[in-house]
């Protein structure tokens, strides 16, 4: 009994030091944002007691029972004072499901709360969702969109076959989930937001139409569609307001991340980009603004991407992946960037509303040939030498 007690005393001990490890930004960046030393979440920093039975009788080698894979993609919001993450936490067995983990700074110190959400079904209950959007919407609800994923029962002998649509649910206080019914749309969602105000009185979604579970096929972009009744969403009309382009970082896919910041400038948009590589498909994230009396024109792109894998995040499930779905803009104008590394851990990265503003009004866009890249370079080239000339 005593080794036994002594092993499980270890064990907390190791897990509370990584709970309670202080993170640093990292000393040199890009200026637009800090990335941090650590990952701010893993499989590790799951509860003990979701892993380990501790009973010695039914338990003597004290193993892992259940065992975690990832935690990634994770939604973000701001609740009674505390940096609030909604994380994707991938089992062993490859099922994901949600849990809710809190910090008190936003960088550090992050703790899940007790048990994992409870998360009703729809009528066709899914085998797996994921990638959690959270919108506190100005109804007064907390929606989480998701992705609800499903075998496709059309390719019986193809145990890879599979359909996704968007789900969603809505709580007031994070614990307690109501379902609604999936949104119904002639393509399937992956990818879907909520955007955080009524527009013409309506719901408004930002959507990613697929031909398939994968490839965007047809799909051009991110899209954008209004809804009467958010408890019975149907797409009719939707339009695609940031398309995809050739030879870009957007040339497979492309997908809205959080629900848009709304500034004095414009909404800021975060989005992921896909193209293809030797090494698969590769996701960044990058930016883009829309007007305040219409959130459908584009007012800023700035080119290429935003946030790439760098070092460490290169590795993981599912390599050379940066994604994110959830972002919190402080009252004093601070913003953290929730994002995941390769399928594996959450990070954070911080930046301000002006910085996000400046990056995205005054970083030029993408030409789309070398020609325009190489003159957009030697812009800058000669305003470096007339401001050394002036000075």
């Amino acid at each position: 009994m005593g080794e036994f007690k002594n092993k499980i005393t270890a064990l907390r001990k190791h897990h509370e030091e990584l709970l309670n490890r202080k993170n640093e930004p990292l000393a040199w960046g890009n200026g637009i944002y800090e990335k941090y030393k650590n990952p701010i979440i893993t499989a590790e920093h799951t509860p003990l007691e979701w892993r380990y039975d501790f009973n010695e009788q039914d338990n003597p080698y004290l193993m892992q029972r259940i065992m975690m894979n990832a935690t990634l993609n994770a939604g973000a919001i701001k609740w009674q004072g505390k940096y609030v993450v909604v994380v994707r936490v991938e089992g062993a067995d490859r099922k994901s499901f949600f849990a809710v983990a809190e910090s008190p700074n936003g960088v550090d110190n992050f703790r899940f709360w007790p048990e994992p959400i409870t998360m009703p079904d729809d009528v066709v209950p899914a085998t797996n969702i994921y990638d959690m959007r959270l919108t506190a919407h100005e109804d007064g609800w907390i929606y989480g969109v998701f992705c609800a994923e499903r075998h496709d029962d059309t390719c019986p002998g193809d145990l890879s076959a599979a359909t996704a649509t968007a789900a969603i649910a809505r709580t007031r206080d994070l614990k307690t989930w109501e379902r609604l019914p999936d949104l119904k749309s002639k393509s399937q969602q992956r990818n879907v937001v909520l955007h955080p105000e009524f527009v013409n009185g309506k719901y408004a979604f930002y959507t990613r139409p697929q031909d398939g579970f994968i490839d965007a096929g047809s799909g051009g972009g991110i899209g954008w569609a209004l809804v009467d009744d958010i408890t019975h969403a149907e797409i009719v009309d939707e339009k695609i307001i940031n398309a995809r382009h050739y030879h870009t970082i957007m040339e497979v896919k492309n997908g809205e991340g959080p629900h848009p910041i709304k500034t004095p400038q414009g909404w800021l948009h975060l989005a992921h980009g896909v193209r293809g590589c030797a090494s698969g498909l590769r996701y960044v994230l990058y930016m883009y603004m829309t007007a305040l009396d219409d959130p459908t024109r584009v007012i800023a792109q700035p080119g290429g991407y935003f946030l790439v894998p760098e070092g460490d995040e290169y590795i993981g499930d599912v390599m050379n992946v940066a994604f994110s779905n959830g972002w919190i803009a402080d009252e004093d104008g601070r913003v953290f960037i929730y994002y995941a590394s390769s399928d594996t851990r959450l990070h954070v990265a911080t930046s301000t509303i002006d910085r996000l503003v400046d990056y995205c009004m005054n970083t030029p866009q993408d030409g789309l040939t070398t020609t325009a890249s190489v003159e957009t370079i030697k812009r800058l080239i000669e305003k470096n030498r007339s401001t050394n000339k002036e000075s």
